[in-house]
């Protein structure tokens, strides 16, 4: 709520995003980053997944310092 990001915002990203990163490594569960839009706005969700549950970790808007114009490369520092 914080973000301005509300709960249909994070359905419509995880039904219709893309896979822009996989954490394989992360504990508990492997996870990804997903970058979508919902009404007109760029997301970027982290969701973890297993035995058919679909945990959410974070939601946010991507900052375009930190990011391409693609929103799904990082920028180097």
């Amino acid at each position: 709520m914080e973000r301005g990001i509300q709960f249909t915002d994070i359905l419509n990203v995880i039904e219709q995003g893309e896979i822009i990163e996989d954490y394989e490594e992360d504990y508990p569960f492997p996870s990804c980053l997903i970058l979508g839009e919902s009404k007109d706005k760029k997301i970027h969700i982290v969701v973890s997944i297993n035995e058919g549950m679909i945990y959410l970790i974070t939601a946010y808007i991507p900052d375009p310092l930190k990011w391409e114009n693609d929103l799904k490369t990082r920028k180097v520092e």
